[in-house]
């Protein structure tokens, strides 16, 4: 049985903070086949930092795990989530999980993509009161964020340290030049911010060298 996870809720607030499992990677996987069943894992840095047991059954996915909270012995958790398939307007159909918390009086079953391990079970982000982080962000974290990404996509180092890398081998000139450009404009916005705040603490004006 995977070892999955200790330490409930932790101040969890943010989806981001939150192992997940995402039906599309799933049913990519082959995991929803039914009668399949193995195991599925999260890595950070190439290493393995929890993993779980998945069964797939008739419209239904069976987890299999522990988890333990702080100070506690590991306890087993077996949990069952309801999977829709909904027709799609062109043929075919896509799966969705039912959220099985029990938040409202008559249960959750909301249809959602993701699910979150914030406590002992995988329930959606409005049962567990998640929120994004990028909610919380200001203009000067939002434009930091913004160029962080484009130059990941680059594939330079995020920080406003670190430079627009050049262009990556069998990228297109137009394609690199144009991400350059936005890449270049979500920095001098997350600069001036910086200033503004700068200046607002220092209580006088800053000019840029």
């Amino acid at each position: 049985m995977g070892g999955y996870g200790s330490g409930r809720r932790c101040g969890r607030d943010k989806v981001e903070s939150c192992r997940s499992l995402d039906v599309n990677d799933l049913n990519r996987a082959g995991c929803l086949s039914q009668g399949w069943h193995g195991g599925w894992e999260w890595r950070r840095d190439g290493e393995r930092t929890a993993w779980i047991s998945l069964r797939s059954e008739a419209d239904r996915l069976c987890l299999s795990y522990r988890v333990r909270a702080l100070g506690e012995e590991w306890q087993d958790v077996t949990q069952i989530i309801p999977l829709d398939w909904p027709s799609c307007p062109f043929g075919g159909s896509r799966p969705f999980f039912l959220c099985p918390g029990q938040k409202l009086v008559q249960g959750c079953n909301r249809r959602v993509l993701k699910l979150y391990g914030a406590d002992r079970h995988f329930l959606c982000r409005h049962c567990y009161g998640l929120t994004y982080a990028s909610r919380n962000e200001d203009e000067l974290d939002r434009a930091i964020r913004r160029s962080d990404k484009l130059k990941m996509r680059l594939g330079g180092e995020p920080g406003m340290v670190s430079g627009i890398p050049g262009k990556p081998k069998g990228m297109r000139w137009h394609t690199y030049w144009r991400l350059y450009e936005q890449a270049s404009a979500a920095e001098r916005i997350a600069e001036q911010h910086f200033l503004r705040g700068a200046e607002k603490i220092l209580g006088r004006s800053i000019t840029p060298d």
